[in-house]
């Protein structure tokens, strides 16, 4: 068996289609665009790149983009008082905080700064309470993402034995509330995990979220499932073992490729979600 290679930036560009429909059509009645202000704090290279890919993406899909750049000697109040006048600030849509933070930044703090109805990319508690509950609010953009991506391949979770390899309150818990939610058996594992090879030889669909380079071996793979690798190392490495896997699995997606691009997707066309929400002026599809 040999796997198909999800296209994650095909799945983007259908998301991304419509999220460019949706501005244009908000930018008409509004009189203005919608706006996603980020915050980085630091120097970090990668995160550097990932702003700025975030920004060229904003502009070809018909969105303000603001950039903010703060120290990285900065403290959590620092943060958190940008983060907070962005909240009050009726031209931004959405709020975009660039993680990981300095050591010294309490990151659940700053998160919590941003206002529910802004947070665009799913960090805060209220937004993992509607994705746990079933409730309004926006969904964590790279789970979502990887939704997309399971519908766009004609995956059905139901009844399915969904395996997510991580905890982590962005990524891998969300992840698994929302397979939940799409009717899946979900099994959580972590570092302190025993069995996991067997746990994942069992799986229908595995989710790697953890950030450990291809800790998840081919060869653990059940003949025919569905392989999602969110997670992303120097080299341009997942967390599978790519190769094998790719000849056990029926889907897998690539690292890069797979889940990044839909993650960038999502993150825009929450945002335009916003601004039509905030402006009380509705589009056609949102």
């Amino acid at each position: 068996m040999s796997a198909t290679i999800i296209d994650g930036a095909h799945v983007a560009d259908t998301i991304l289609a419509d999220a460019r429909e949706q501005a244009a059509e908000f930018e008409r009645k509004a009189g203005r665009r919608a706006c996603l202000a980020t915050v980085l704090v630091g120097d970090d290279p990668a995160s550097h790149t990932y702003v700025r890919m975030k920004t060229n993406r904003c502009r070809t899909t018909g969105l303000d983009s603001r950039s903010h750049h703060v120290a990285a000697t900065a403290t959590t109040t620092d943060v958190t008082t940008l983060v907070d006048e962005l909240s009050g600030d009726d031209s931004v849509d959405g709020i975009l905080v660039q993680h990981p933070m300095p050591a010294q930044i309490d990151e659940r703090e700053v998160f919590e700064a941003i206002t529910p109805t802004k947070d665009v990319d799913g960090v805060t508690m209220a937004s993992f309470a509607a994705m746990a509950l079933g409730g309004r609010g926006f969904q964590a953009c790279t789970p979502a993402g990887i939704i997309h991506l399971l519908d766009a391949y004609g995956v059905d979770p139901t009844g399915l034995h969904s395996v997510v390899v991580g905890r982590s309150p962005i990524l891998g818990k969300p992840v698994g509330m929302l397979l939940l939610a799409r009717n899946a058996t979900v099994t959580y594992c972590h570092a302190r995990t025993s069995d996991l090879p067997g746990i994942i030889a069992a799986a229908d669909i595995v989710v790697a979220a953890v950030g450990r380079p291809e800790l998840i071996k081919g060869a653990w793979i059940k003949p025919g499932a569905v392989v999602i690798d969110a997670g992303y190392n120097p080299g341009n490495i997942g967390d599978v073992e790519y190769a094998p896997a790719a000849e056990r699995a029926s889907l897998i997606t690539p690292v890069p490729g797979g889940v990044g691009p839909t993650t960038i997707a999502v993150l825009l066309h929450q945002t335009v979600t916003a601004a039509v929400q905030s402006a009380g002026v509705p589009t056609t599809g949102v």
